[in-house]
Parts: structure tokens; C-alpha cells; sequence
């Protein structure tokens, strides 16, 4: 379960990514540079990888730590481990 804090950080910086991806969509509405372009897409990725490291970070805490100490952890395991090649390999 995601908490308070984790929850409000996420959402901040989720709404900031929004605003980041409505002004890449305008800036090819309105013809930009394709460099330009190119660079906010990555910011708005940069930005994105931000929450992810936030979320998963709460969920190692939390989650995979409360399975381990329940004698349920290696299916947790597993699945962090599938996680982070998924973010690894998404390149």
C-alpha cells in the first residue's frame, strides 16, 4: 500500500509530468524544433523514472519486506526482480 507521503510526492511530480507532456504535445501542434521536442520528451521520461524510483522504493519497504518477514518473500522477490528489468530494458 502506498502511503501518505509517498502518495502526495507521486501525485506532484505525476501532475508536473502532465503539464510537462501537454506542452511537448503543443510544441509539435505548433511545429517546433524537433531538437526541442527531443529534449522534453526526455525530461518528461527523466521525470517519469523519478516516480517509478519513489513508488518502488515505498513497495521494497513495505511490501516485499513485510512478505520476507511473513515467510511468503520470494514471490515478491520475483516480482521486484521482473520490475526492475522491465525499467532496465525499456530502452
Amino acid at each position: 500500500m502506498i502511503s501518505a507521503s509517498v502518495k502526495k510526492e507521486a501525485l506532484t511530480r505525476l501532475r508536473r509530468v502532465e503539464g510537462q507532456v501537454r506542452g511537448i504535445m503543443k510544441m509539435v501542434e505548433e511545429e517546433q524544433y524537433c531538437i526541442d521536442i527531443i529534449n522534453q520528451i526526455t525530461a518528461a521520461e527523466k521525470a517519469l523514472s523519478g516516480v517509478a524510483r519513489i513508488v518502488m522504493k515505498r513497495h521494497v519497504e513495505s511490501c516485499v519486506s513485510d512478505a520476507i518477514l511473513q515467510g511468503r518473500g520470494q514471490m515478491k522477490i520475483d516480482e521486484l526482480i521482473d520490475a526492475v528489468f522491465k525499467i532496465a530494458n525499456r530502452k
